[in-house]
């Protein structure tokens, strides 16, 4: 790995490797598991009891400098934590709210109200927890209120989404606010289903938190592709915002009977679908370019999802996938070569602004 390189990796996101069987089951065991296939950080999903106690790590130094020494002996640091399920619950739409009730415990399932400030609580103790294990930042969604109402069909009644974004903004302040207490980025994951599922939708969501310093990006091209959004004028647009990043791959094959929504089809038979690193779209060698040309220094995470390809086979390309496309920085010009000695006299006379004959 270029060890100049300011962007870090590989790390693993665990969640979609997390299992009921050994070595999956454990921490330690996923620990060893990526450390075999050269990753080099690991973010962990909170939800997960099996992985992290997340009330515990907010409370306790011990606990968090423990589980830190343990992934060390692998080799392994933590890249963030993960709130993707918590984040989700903090606004959830009536439409959405049987198959959502599944990533809250059973005690505050079926209670809107009780499962809202629990998935807030749960954001507040990612904050301390984050603080504590010294990271700086957090990957999460942001739920969705309007997202039912995304396509402008039937006539949306004036105010429907500016009421929407105002209540989301309202519910995320006092969490971004305990971020920032504790010196820790939130990085919403622009994601299909989520109220921030573009640029502009982040923007008016922004907007309404005030520019929250902490109100920032995951990046996630794949997710792009599938939208058709220009993934890579993205990161122009958005790179002071970018802190963290998911490596993903995706491709979308628009046919005579199917486009961007997919048609009701399974991921396998959409036009658009993820798919292993090097396998999809996604030009990832510009990706790292740009990203690195403005000095995103996070790092860079594989989050595998393939409808295809074995996840083992998938995780074990994703770690020197990664790396190769780790960059170097250069330390001087190409053409230093030719550079000439000059001075401020020097460069006058070259413009014409000394007195001439």
């Amino acid at each position: 790995m270029p060890t100049t390189s300011p962007i870090r990796g590989p790390g693993v996101f665990l969640a979609q490797f997390a299992g009921d069987a050994a070595p999956y089951d454990t921490l330690d065991g996923l620990a060893g598991w990526a450390a075999g296939h050269g990753y080099a950080g690991v973010q962990i999903p909170t939800w997960d009891t099996r992985l992290i106690d997340l009330a515990l790590a907010a409370d306790s130094q011990t606990y968090c400098d423990d589980l830190c020494s343990r992934l060390a002996d692998h080799g392994l640091q933590i890249t963030e934590l993960s709130t993707h399920l918590q984040g989700q619950l903090v606004a959830v739409h009536p439409a959405y709210d049987a198959p959502m009730d599944a990533f809250a415990p059973e005690a505050v399932r079926g209670k809107y109200a009780e499962r809202t400030e629990w998935a807030k609580r749960q954001l507040h103790l990612a904050a301390k927890a984050s603080q504590r294990l010294g990271l700086k930042a957090h990957a999460t969604f942001s739920g969705a209120l309007a997202w039912p109402y995304l396509y402008p069909w039937p006539q949306r009644p004036a105010g429907l989404i500016e009421a929407a974004f105002d209540e989301l903004a309202a519910r995320w302040r006092p969490i971004l606010d305990a971020f920032d207490e504790a010196g820790v980025d939130v990085c919403y994951e622009v994601h299909p289903g989520e109220d921030l599922c573009d640029g502009a939708s982040y923007e008016m969501f922004l907007e309404r938190v005030g520019n929250h310093p902490r109100a920032n990006l995951l990046y996630d091209p794949s997710h792009f592709v599938l939208q058709q959004l220009d993934y890579l004028a993205y990161i122009d647009c958005y790179h002071e915002r970018i802190k963290a990043f998911h490596v993903k791959d995706a491709e979308f094959r628009p046919t005579g009977k199917q486009g961007v929504y997919g048609g009701f089809q399974s991921w396998k038979d959409r036009a658009g679908r993820f798919r292993s690193l090097g396998d999809g779209q996604v030009d990832f060698r510009a990706i790292f370019s740009k990203l690195t040309q403005y000095g995103y220094t996070g790092w860079a995470v594989l989050e595998w999802e393939c409808c295809i390809k074995h996840p083992e086979q998938g995780a074990a390309e994703g770690a020197p996938f990664i790396r190769d496309h780790l960059i170097r920085v250069a330390d001087k010009a190409f053409d230093d070569f030719a550079a000439s000695a000059t001075d401020d006299a020097t460069n006058r006379r070259m413009l014409g602004l000394e007195p001439r004959a």
